[in-house]
């Protein structure tokens, strides 16, 4: 069997950096303690790890808030998106997102507004996978409380413009909530640049991290109420659970292991450069991009490799389902691959290929070969070929 050919980053980054391995190997074994949890040396330890952290990444995001305790950890990105929307809205309030957003945006505002807690107008892209900002501030009303944006889709790969978003929620006096899901660990995530009052990230994508990783940056003077309590390990006489960051927003155990091996995880992708890293993943979406489109009969979707992308290309083939089409790679090629609607359906609605059962993305991550784009061609102009001999 040739060695597997992984693209499918954009779901989790796989494999992992060695460091990564032997970080949560290390602490699992050594002090796989709760942190804050009593005054013993490895209690002591167990928290200077999750604090390191915490400080590392404060920095990392550019949160303005001088406290480094408003960033708080969750279990992924969904966790911390749900944790901002549900603890900054209220009755009354009205939310502006776009269909580009991944399900851990659109199911909690379905939900919430099911439930008559909130309102919310999706804004559309331009049907080259971005969204214009000035249909977001056209979407404004005077009960909007929240702007929420994918940084980078899931599905296209494509950059928003951040910086103009924050700046017309700054204008407007409305909270910017991003969701860096995609883009954290390869391009810059400047809260204080993008005037981003809350950030939403998680570990086991760009990061390099396990999954079970993540966390919400919280910028200053914003308040999030928790929707979770629980313990905390500090003033346990309490009633009440506590107000003060970051428990404000983290109960129960933390995961230590998991944070041992974000950190580790980071300082790969900081030693790595990520601009490096993103250069050669963009080289290889080039080439994946150019010999689609010498093949015949595979098309790709808003796909890209300037600095508007990421390495995400999303394709489907003429005449075959795109399931059928991830079956064969992986079954004949080696070749994994993420097929369906990749849990933003409203992508596949405006794109039209929900009757093609979405598209087949490519992610492509820091461990790729020009010899796995090579094979993922060799694929998909089989596919490509058995669909035209079915059509005769």
């Amino acid at each position: 069997m040739a060695e597997l050919a992984y693209l499918d980053n954009a779901a989790t980054s796989f494999p992992k950096p060695e460091a990564v391995h032997e970080a949560v190997d290390r602490v699992a074994r050594r002090c796989a303690v709760n942190p804050g949890r009593g005054g013993s040396e490895l209690a002591h330890e167990a928290g200077e790890l999750v604090d390191g952290l915490r400080r590392r990444l404060h920095v990392f995001f550019g949160n303005p808030a001088a406290d480094s305790a408003r960033l708080v950890f969750a279990a992924n990105a969904t966790d911390a998106l749900n944790t901002a929307i549900a603890g900054v809205c209220g009755p009354g309030d009205h939310v502006v997102s776009t269909r580009l957003e991944h399900n851990s945006v659109l199911r909690p505002l379905w939900e919430l507004e099911r439930r008559g807690v909130l309102t919310h107008t999706l804004v559309p892209g331009d049907g080259a996978g971005f969204i214009d900002p000035a249909d977001v501030a056209a979407a404004l009303t005077p009960s909007t409380r929240l702007v929420i944006l994918n940084h980078a889709s899931n599905v296209l790969g494509t950059i928003q413009d951040a910086a103009a978003v924050g700046r017309m929620c700054r204008e407007h006096g409305v909270l910017f909530l991003l969701d860096a899901s995609q883009s954290a660990g390869l391009i810059p995530v400047d809260m204080d640049a993008f005037g981003v009052d809350l950030l939403a990230f998680t570990g086991h994508k760009g990061l390099m991290g396990p999954m079970g990783t993540g966390g919400l940056a919280v910028g200053p003077d914003v308040a999030v109420d928790p929707t979770r309590w629980g313990g905390t390990g500090v003033r346990s006489a309490h009633r009440g659970h506590l107000e003060q960051y970051p428990w404000r927003l983290e109960a129960g155990t933390l995961n230590l292991p998991g944070l041992a091996g974000l950190a580790a995880g980071l300082t790969w992708i900081e030693q790595s450069g990520p601009a490096v890293l993103l250069a050669e993943e963009r080289r290889l979406a080039a080439n994946l991009i150019s010999g689609i489109e010498a093949l015949g009969g595979v098309r790709t979707w808003c796909a890209g490799a300037d600095e508007r992308h990421l390495a995400v290309v999303s394709v489907t083939v003429d005449g075959m389902e795109s399931d059928e089409v991830g079956t064969r790679l992986d079954v004949d090629h080696d070749v994994i691959a993420r097929t369906g609607l990749q849990c933003a359906p409203l992508v596949h609605e405006d794109l039209g290929t929900v009757d093609v059962r979405g598209t087949v993305r490519f992610g492509i991550g820091p461990f790729n070969t020009d010899e796995h784009i090579l094979r993922t061609l060799a694929g998909l102009g089989e596919c490509a070929e058995a669909a035209r001999s079915r059509r005769g």
